[in-house]
């Protein structure tokens, strides 16, 4: 493991370019910033470099009633949302052995409490930018690199492609952030 400064845990995966498809939002919130300011928060949010998608970020905010899948056909770990009015009858099935091959590791977290910074680096290991996430919150990581900071204590589930291999297939780095962090379009990171 390198020798870093700080402490934060890095990895990064590399990965075919994907590209997720332009997802029609259906709803905005709005969240209040310290100047009393109404600003649109987006209930799902992709971050993408120029090697195609980072992450998917799906807000505690977002409850679209049905199923939605939010990732493309191609990605090796699916994402949906599921949701329904008491009474639904979900019929008994199983799932049908149908080998895949997965290239890269993708991880998904689901933030049960606290809060949770996420930095995203590319291919090369530069910065690119950062969210915060909260209790409710989920991100799948599909590629490039990233790095969390525990802002209040956490507690998340992490569900990603097994077996477990250990470091084998995780490569860490000492990431370099800026003195001052890039929230995206109308961010400060104060959600």
């Amino acid at each position: 493991m390198p020798k870093c400064i700080s402490e934060h845990h890095f990895a990064i995966v590399g990965g075919a370019s994907m590209k997720l498809p332009d997802l029609q939002l259906k709803e905005v919130a709005f969240a209040v910033d310290a100047s009393s300011q109404a600003k649109p928060v987006s209930m799902v949010e992709t971050i993408n470099s120029p090697n195609g998608l980072l992450a998917i970020i799906i807000s505690h905010r977002y409850n679209e009633p049905g199923i939605n899948f939010f990732t493309p056909n191609e990605l090796s770990q699916q994402l949906a949302y599921m949701r329904h009015p008491a009474g639904k009858i979900i019929e008994p099935h199983t799932h049908n052995f149908a080998p895949r091959n997965v290239q890269y590791t993708q991880e998904t977290l689901l933030i049960k409490r606290g809060k949770l910074r996420v930095d995203f680096y590319d291919h090369e290991q530069n910065y690119l930018e950062s969210r915060i996430l909260q209790s409710g919150d989920v991100i799948l990581l599909t590629q490039g690199g990233h790095g969390f900071e525990v802002l209040e204590e956490i507690e998340m589930f992490e569900v990603k492609q097994g077996p477990y291999t250990g470091d084998n297939d995780t490569t860490r780095f000492c990431g370099s952030r800026p003195p001052e962090l890039n929230f995206g379009p109308g961010g400060d990171g104060n959600e």
